[in-house]
């Protein structure tokens, strides 16, 4: 029986068009063929697409791209799509994970709160930058890389069946190494600035519930 995933890629502006890119890449370097994936692009990227798939799909992960807060992330044109105090039961018993500003300080939380559920996401704003004549090859921007690549990366290693803390770990190391390659003495100036927002999105990155759980 296929595994299923639940994706979600709004396209609405510069960001979601980086993640949306930057994470379907990340998802076909899992090559397993027997996955099931539900890839709500742009416009499908709605409320009522989403929780249909949750309640009759029922997808073990569920990855959730798009503009956030603490108690929410949402989908195209910022329509809500995941809410705490609202539907945030639909992601019980399933690892999440959203990039996506701040939603795992409130909103993660209170989906693990009754157990045997996971949620890796963000605790504050998460930060990138890009190149803006790159804007039409998205995965081909070196800046953007080094913010995106470690990002997804948790992407890929769910997919393969990575245990969600060890998916967290490796996200943060990949951040790690990108610090360094920008604080070295061969760095420009304006590389070096942007350090400091790899180790914001390194320490704000967070694996709540099920640290052991697996696809």
């Amino acid at each position: 029986m296929n595994k299923k995933i639940l994706l979600t890629r709004p396209e609405h502006d510069d960001t979601t068009h980086f993640l949306s890119n930057w994470t379907i890449k990340a998802l076909h370097l899992a090559k397993k063929k027997d996955l099931k994936i539900f890839d709500l692009h742009r416009e499908r990227a709605n409320k009522m697409e989403v929780e249909g798939i949750l309640e009759k799909q029922k997808p073990d992960l569920v990855i959730l791209n798009g503009h956030g807060n603490e108690n929410t992330v949402t989908g195209h044109k910022n329509e809500p799509l995941i809410a705490s105090g609202n539907n945030e039961n639909l992601l019980k018993n399933k690892i999440t994970y959203a990039i996506s500003c701040r939603s795992a300080k409130k909103l993660g939380r209170k989906v693990v709160e009754e157990g045997n559920s996971t949620y890796i996401g963000y605790d504050d704003d998460f930060i990138f930058f890009y190149e803006p004549n790159m804007i039409s090859r998205p995965v081909l921007d070196e800046t953007a890389k080094l913010f995106l690549d470690p990002a997804t990366k948790i992407v890929t290693f769910l997919a393969k069946g990575t245990k969600a803390k060890e998916c967290s770990n490796k996200a943060k190391e990949a951040f790690k190494r990108n610090m360094t390659k920008l604080l070295s003495s061969e760095a420009s100036k304006e590389d070096a600035s942007m350090a400091r927002y790899l180790w914001w999105n390194m320490k704000n990155q967070v694996c709540l519930g099920d640290k052991e759980a697996s696809f």
